[in-house]
């Protein structure tokens, strides 16, 4: 098949999965399609929940491998849209719709490259594609439901370097880095009493030397792809009534690490510096990044690529092995009104991954 027979096959399938509401945890009709695509492509597919993945045919395990991955769950749609989200439109170069630039462009990008690549007589890697769910929730039951499953653990373990590209949109330049998510549930202690005796102790007053912390810290490692460590103070609730001094002040911090710090290593030295009780809702979504020096990010270079640090964070973050995004579509156009996607993108994007990979 030819690059534009691919595209076309592409654009055809973003289209029927865009007609097929798939917020979220809620993506079970469109694993079903897709799960009967694939079987009709001549593969093999396996699933577990939502989440699908296939297997190159001719594996060896003295081989490198590549895990190609992308997600097929969406988020819901804002109420700005100015047409049908789940309506899947052409015009001039553009496919609007849910889901179509974050992250479906990707998604079928990839499998049809991953159909060529295990055509072929010969490879010089393993490939595995993996279709994840709930990535848009980092959800128990999505990537990392994958990553536990017992078949692919073992088949994770006897491969030689393991290295992932995920289809995320990147404008298909290479996303090195991405920074970490880690959100911190603080509440500070007062005592309550009568505002007008000046009774009790505010909480407030005693959240306002950490909130002041928070706004003013600098973490002193720096990276040269995501910058700092930043962190700060999202939401705050307190009191009942006017009248009342409050005795607890409970706020969200929100923290995006980079590289050089653990998200466990954040929390223990705020647990340290801050007189609020804090605990993180989880720890898990840890920054990532690939070596420059690696040889599929030097071959990117080579193509002409810029590799750069993402600021948005993907299933990359629940990945053990080397990884990097790259995808077609730009960011920008994720989680908006009137998503679309360029199908010249999508047609760009599988020439680019096969020159990669082939």
């Amino acid at each position: 098949m030819t690059i534009q027979q691919f595209t076309d096959e592409a654009v055809s399938l973003l289209q029927r999965l865009i007609a097929i509401p798939s917020v979220s945890r809620d993506e079970t009709k469109a694993a079903d399609l897709l799960f009967d695509v694939i079987t009709g492509y001549g593969l093999n597919p396996h699933r577990k929940g939502n989440n699908l993945w296939c297997i190159s045919k001719k594996w060896d395990d003295e081989k490198d491998t590549i895990l190609l991955n992308a997600h097929i769950d969406t988020v819901k749609p804002v109420s700005t849209w100015t047409r049908d989200p789940f309506t899947p439109t052409v015009e001039g170069d553009r496919l609007y719709g849910l889901g179509s630039n974050d992250c479906g462009g990707g998604l079928v990008s990839l499998l049809q490259v991953f159909r060529h690549l295990d055509s072929l007589p010969q490879t010089r890697h393993n490939y595995i594609f993996l279709a994840s769910c709930e990535e848009e929730v980092s959800g128990a039951g999505g990537i990392r439901a994958v990553i536990g499953d017992s078949e692919l653990t073992s088949l994770f373990q006897t491969a030689s370097r393991l290295t992932a590209i995920v289809g995320e949109p990147t404008g298909m330049q290479p996303a090195i880095a991405e920074r970490g998510l880690m959100v911190i549930d603080g509440i500070a202690h007062g005592k309550s009493g009568h505002a007008a005796r000046g009774e009790g102790i505010n909480a407030i007053h005693e959240a306002l030397d950490d909130l002041l912390f928070i706004r003013d810290y600098r973490f002193e490692k720096v990276s040269p792809l995501l910058g700092e460590t930043k962190m700060q103070c999202t939401v705050i609730n307190s009191g009942t009534q006017h009248n009342v001094v409050p005795d607890e002040c409970r706020f969200i911090i929100d923290v995006r690490t980079n590289e050089f710090y653990t998200n466990e290593e954040v929390l223990s030295f705020l647990q340290g510096k801050l007189k609020s009780t804090l605990t993180a809702r989880s720890t898990h979504l840890r920054s990532s990044s690939i070596p420059e020096s690696h040889p599929l990010v030097q071959k990117c270079i080579a193509m002409g690529k810029q590799p750069f640090g993402s600021p948005t964070l993907s299933d990359q973050a629940l990945m053990p092995w080397p990884s990097f995004k790259l995808g077609p579509g730009q960011s920008s156009r994720s989680h908006s009104a009137d998503e679309y996607i360029c199908i010249s993108e999508i047609q760009d994007a599988i020439d680019t991954y096969l020159q990669l990979l082939d």
